[in-house]
């Protein structure tokens, strides 16, 4: 098994205040890290651990096959977290955990082409039962199409160049690997880009990504059907690795922890103040220590949001 580096591990687990009894939900089972320091603080508990990706769940049931009868493990996009728990009988959760980093087999299985630094088929794909590959989009997506899913979800500054580029070439044969798309990238971009620190693919090998997974999406509904599934005490933990899924996470948090603006000239009772379901336990997101970030680079983008259900 590929080693996998449980990003904010102890900070999670703290995070979650678990109950021994409890229901938990790992949605992001990833190599099975986070899961297992779960399941050491479960005594008569459960775990279901999702993943999308069916490596994952088959090296995970390896991994943690001492602990087997107390981890449900579920074939799926953790955006179906509500609908499976329901079809296993559970109605309401203790708590969440979401890591939705990329996992480091993933990006170091060159066949699976999550990296510009392998040579690889345009896949992508996390959950590899689905049809939809990054050949599809880089192939058959028009240049508007093209231009948004880079500039939304990559924020590249070059998106109009770099479609245009990839519209000529896959005129003349169709784009097939890793290793061509990030060519054409580097042939539509400046010197100056160029010679930036940083990989210059490495935007556009995001965006690309999240549009095959349609991963910002798939967020939204998990934690609107998380927070509603949720018991009292019950918290939920996200690590995320890129600003546009932070802001979909804060900006969730935040719209249920928050009371409704009202007029501040008009008086009201104690008994007329509302107090918002769910409490924000972080104020500012926990990042990785510096003991972590030496040890693991894939860290250092990592921050933490915990949110608790009050009532």
């Amino acid at each position: 098994m590929m080693k996998h580096y449980s990003v904010l591990l102890a900070e999670c687990i703290e995070g979650l205040h678990i109950q021994e009894n409890g229901i938990y939900v790992d949605g992001t089972l990833g190599r099975g890290g986070h899961s297992k320091a779960i399941l050491n603080n479960l005594v008569n508990g459960h775990l279901y651990a999702f993943d999308r990706d069916m490596d994952a769940i088959e090296e995970s049931k390896q991994y943690l096959e001492k602990m087997s009868e107390k981890v449900t493990f579920v074939h799926t996009n953790f955006s179906n977290i509500k609908e499976r728990l329901h079809s296993f009988g559970v109605k309401e959760i203790d708590g969440l955990l979401l890591d939705l980093g990329v996992s480091s087999p993933q990006f170091d299985e060159a066949h699976r082409g999550f990296s510009y630094r392998f040579d690889a088929y345009l896949d992508m794909r996390m959950d590899q039962s689905q049809s939809l590959t990054a050949y599809e989009i880089i192939n058959t997506y028009s240049y508007h199409d093209l231009v948004r899913i880079m500039y939304q979800y990559g924020e590249e500054s070059y998106a109009k160049q770099i479609a245009r580029k990839i519209e000529q070439r896959r005129e003349i044969k169709p784009i097939c690997t890793t290793f061509e798309l990030v060519d054409i990238i580097k042939s539509a971009l400046p010197t100056k880009v160029l010679n930036r620190k940083g990989h210059p693919a490495k935007k556009v090998f995001q965006a690309i990504r999240i549009a095959v997974n349609n991963e910002l999406e798939e967020l939204q509904k998990a934690l609107e059907d998380a927070l509603s599934i949720l018991k009292i005490g019950g918290r939920i933990c996200v690590i995320s690795f890129q600003s546009l899924e932070d802001k979909i996470v804060k900006e969730i948090f935040h719209k249920v922890s928050r009371n409704e603006k009202v007029d501040k000239r008009i008086p009201l009772l104690p008994n007329e103040v509302v107090t918002p379901p769910y409490k924000m336990i972080t104020k500012k997101p926990i990042v990785a220590l510096e003991k972590e970030l030496m040890e693991n680079r894939r860290s250092h983008s990592a921050k933490l949001r915990i949110i608790e259900r009050v009532r």
